[in-house]
Formats: C-alpha cells, sequence, structure tokens
C-alpha cells in the first residue's frame, strides 16, 4: 500500500516555527514528511533536519520523499519522547525548533493491516511502530480480549470520553467468551451493538472513541506527553520554537498545560504579595487560542477539522 499523508496545518506550523536557513529542526513524527519537507524547503546547506519515527515504514518513505533537499537530513527510527537522548547521541545540545503532529498518519488509518480503523477490516493491532518490537509488544487485541471488563470499561471512559464505556466493555466481555475477539470489523460490530440507537443517530460512528481510547492505550500515547514536551522545550536555542498540533482534548489539554507551565512556573500559594519560590518563566506561548484549519484545508481534507496547534518560544 502506498504511503500517503496529507501534513494537517503545514503552512500554519512552519510559519510559526520562524525557520532559521541554518538552523537545526526535528521532526519528532515524521510520517511521510509533510511538515518536514516544508521546513527543509526553508533550510540552506549548513541547515539540518532531524527527522523522528518510531514506523520504519514512514521513515522509508520520508528518507525518499526528502532526498532532494540540499540540507543535511538524519532519520532516527525511535520515539520523539527520546529526542534527548536522540540529541545526546547526535552531539547536538541545542535545536531552533521542532515539530510534533500527534495524530495518525493518513496511511496508518487506511491500512487494514495496521488495526487503527473501524471503517476497514483488519486485525485487532493498532501499534503505532508496526512491529513485534520490545517497545510496542501491546496489541488492542490482547486488551481487548484479555483485560478485566472493568479495566477496559476504564481505558474507554477516561481516553476516549465514552459515555457508554461500562456498557461497551460489558458487551465486550459478554462477545469474547464464545471465541476472541480478532477484527477491527468484529469490534466495530460490537461496540455499535452496546450504543442505544437514539445515541448512534448523531455524531461521529459509535466505535470511533472506543478506537481512539484503545489506540492511545496500546501505544501510551498520554502519560510520557507532558515530559516529552519538557524535554523539548529544554533542548530549545533561545527564540527556538515548538509547534504541537493535536486532535483531541486530552492531548490539548495536556500541551495547553505543559505551555502554561513554563510561561508561568511560580508554585507560591495565591495572595502572596511576591514570589518566593524562585521559579522562572523560560518560554512563552506564541498564541494563546490554538490554530485550527480554515475552510479550504477543511474542504479539501476533512480529517483537519479537530486539530489544534499551540506553538511555544524559548526565551
Amino acid at each position: 500500500m502506498e504511503f500517503k499523508h496529507t501534513a494537517v496545518l503545514a503552512a500554519e506550523t512552519v510559519s510559526g516555527l520562524n525557520i532559521r536557513p541554518e538552523g537545526i529542526y526535528a521532526d519528532g513524527t515524521l510520517g511521510a514528511g509533510g511538515h518536514a519537507s516544508r521546513i527543509c524547503a526553508e533550510l540552506n546547506a549548513n541547515g539540518t533536519l532531524i527527522g523522528i519515527d518510531r514506523d520504519a515504514e514512514a521513515l522509508a518513505e520520508a528518507e525518499r520523499a526528502l532526498a532532494g533537499f540540499g540540507c543535511r537530513r538524519i532519520f532516527i527510527g525511535d520515539n520523539f519522547r527520546n529526542i534527548k537522548a536522540v540529541a545526546e547521541c547526535l552531539g547536538i545540545r541545542a535545536i531552533d525548533g521542532a515539530v510534533l503532529d500527534l495524530g495518525v498518519s493518513s496511511y496508518q488509518l487506511d491500512n487494514p493491516d495496521r488495526g487503527f480503523s473501524y471503517m476497514n477490516a483488519g486485525p485487532l493491532d493498532m501499534r503505532m511502530d508496526g512491529s513485534e518490537s520490545a517497545e510496542a509488544p501491546l496489541t488492542a487485541y490482547e486488551i481487548v480480549n484479555r483485560y478485566p471488563e472493568d479495566e477496559i470499561a476504564k481505558i474507554i471512559k477516561e481516553y476516549g470520553e465514552e459515555r457508554w464505556a461500562k456498557r461497551i466493555a460489558k458487551r465486550i466481555a459478554f462477545s469474547r467468551r464464545e471465541a476472541d475477539i480478532v477484527s477491527t470489523a468484529q469490534l466495530a460490530d460490537i461496540i455499535k451493538s452496546a450504543i442505544p440507537a437514539a445515541a448512534r443517530r448523531d455524531g461521529p460512528h459509535p466505535a470511533k472513541r472506543t478506537f481512539q481510547a484503545l489506540r492511545i492505550a496500546v501505544n501510551d500515547e498520554l502519560e510520557p506527553l507532558g515530559a516529552a514536551l519538557g524535554d523539548f522545550i529544554d533542548l530549545l536555542a533561545r527564540e527556538g520554537r515548538l509547534a504541537v498540533i493535536t486532535f483531541h482534548s486530552l492531548e490539548d489539554r495536556i500541551v495547553k498545560e505543559t505551555f502554561a507551565g513554563r510561561e508561568n512556573p511560580c508554585e507560591c500559594p495565591p495572595g502572596i504579595p511576591e514570589c518566593v519560590c524562585g521559579k522562572v518563566a523560560d518560554a512563552k506561548r506564541v498564541n494563546r487560542k490554538p490554530i485550527t484549519a480554515g475552510v479550504a484545508e477543511l474542504a479539501e481534507n476533512p480529517r483537519a477539522r479537530s486539530a489544534k496547534l499551540r506553538i511555544v518560544e524559548k526565551l
């Protein structure tokens, strides 16, 4: 299957990075190279692009897509949460900017073999790296068929913000008694049957939130995110910028709170006339409200409708 992915908010992201032609930039979620290609187009021969992705197929595609650019290009198979280790390995002490697109790529969604989509029949996988690596041994199949019912309900409720989480988990537990649930199509049907008909008439596909929750759990997407964002900000040179694109409220909340915490780190109790904790801001938010896709982009790429872009600058 051809690796295709339309970079969301690409122009806004690269414009927000304020590219320095000779700078060092990291794309921590390289994908097919959509955002990275726009960064490379702004860099000269002395500039550097570090592309990081845990999906080997994405790395290979991005390497081909970026081959014609004149800047230095480094491709790393890793998780962006390890950015400090990556930088240390490369002998890089600071970067001038970075982008993180936290969404699932169109290729991953549309490839049935990856098991991300409730619209296509495939195995219950959902691993971002698409391999049997030690980093991601857990699959959606394991959660659906082996986790206790209450744990499944908790995952669906917390990560999917699904009001029918308990009903869905109960139906999953009932269905797997006869035989394991092995495909995305099976699971989507089970979820649909658990949600009352009246609740299915409006809104997104009834399986959307549960599939989102399983994907987040499989790839441990939320727990390390705040620390990873902090590491990227730590690595930024003065006036360097970090641009982050999120696709659901849980991610966006973490990004918003992390950026705000670096802009106002004071931990003193309210009412104290002056700060005594000694914590000083080392970053500022470039945009207080998230940047979202315009009408033209939404017409071309409906998947951009939930995207939110936030940018922070190092002081």
